[in-house]
């Protein structure tokens, strides 16, 4: 597999996460609206929070996996490790 269907399978994963993720948050407005019991709601609420979460771990594995693909290469990396560490811990 090349690396740009491999990206291309990242960004589609990460799409995927993004897209349930919108809908679980339009079930959690829809439950507030209809006034559902508060840990209810708070429990969906949750799974919305941990599906973006996963959403934005992926894309940074992704963007570490094209600087390592970069720099076997022998290509500057699209982001600096620093770089790489500040998105980690934006998530963190």
């Amino acid at each position: 597999m090349s690396t740009d269907s491999t990206a291309a399978d990242s960004w589609a994963e990460v799409l995927n996460r993004l897209r349930r993720a919108q809908g679980q948050l339009a079930a959690v407005i829809a439950m507030v609206e209809a006034e559902h019991d508060r840990k209810d709601v708070v429990t969906q609420l949750a799974a919305v929070t941990h599906a973006l979460d996963r959403a934005g771990f992926k894309i940074v594995a992704g963007g570490i996996r094209q600087c390592l693909t970069e720099r076997q290469r022998g290509r500057t990396p699209p982001l600096t490790e620093a770089e790489l560490e500040k998105l980690f811990l934006t998530l963190a």
